[in-house]
């Protein structure tokens, strides 16, 4: 026995092949703004941590050593910068803390002063304030901010 296909038959079958193809270039604008907000997200995410760090490490080292730390930014420049030298506009062009895209500040609180923002009056305390300018990694104009502006302060107690 023979079978015969219809005309119309092999059509509908050829047609229902297409609209795959046609479904999945109408979702692709779609999948393709979500991966590039993800990856912004992720790298946004990935900054507001390492300049977190930044200023950790920097308080580290002034609250060890106040005295050299008042006299001494350099150093405390060179660990923020440590913890900052993977991001883009980083890399090892920035060697120096007051000027974009990185500032980072310290100020310190005396035990006579009893001004210690984290209520710590025994010995006085440090607050190092870093500040990173982001860059927009895929530029979508409208979509994402061109630049983001993150700042973090930790204020630890002085050692000695």
């Amino acid at each position: 026995m023979v079978r015969i296909r219809s005309q119309t038959g092999l059509m509908r079958g050829n047609l229902r092949r297409g609209t795959a193809l046609i479904e999945f270039c109408f979702i692709l604008p779609w999948y393709v703004f979500l991966f590039v907000g993800a990856f912004d997200y992720g790298f946004y995410s990935y900054s507001l941590i390492s300049t977190t760090t930044a200023a950790r490490v920097a308080a580290f080292y002034c609250a060890n050593s106040s005295s050299t730390c008042a006299s001494d930014d350099a150093t405390m420049c060179s660990y923020a910068i440590g913890q900052l030298k993977n991001l883009p506009n980083m890399g090892t062009a920035v060697t120096a803390c007051a000027a974009d895209p990185l500032t980072v500040t310290r100020t310190y609180y005396t035990a006579a002063s009893n001004s210690c923002p984290d209520g710590n009056t025994g010995k006085g305390c440090v607050t190092v304030t870093a500040g990173y300018d982001t860059p927009q990694l895929i530029p979508i104009p409208g979509l994402l901010p061109s630049q983001l502006t993150i700042t973090k302060a930790t204020t630890l107690a002085l050692r000695n």
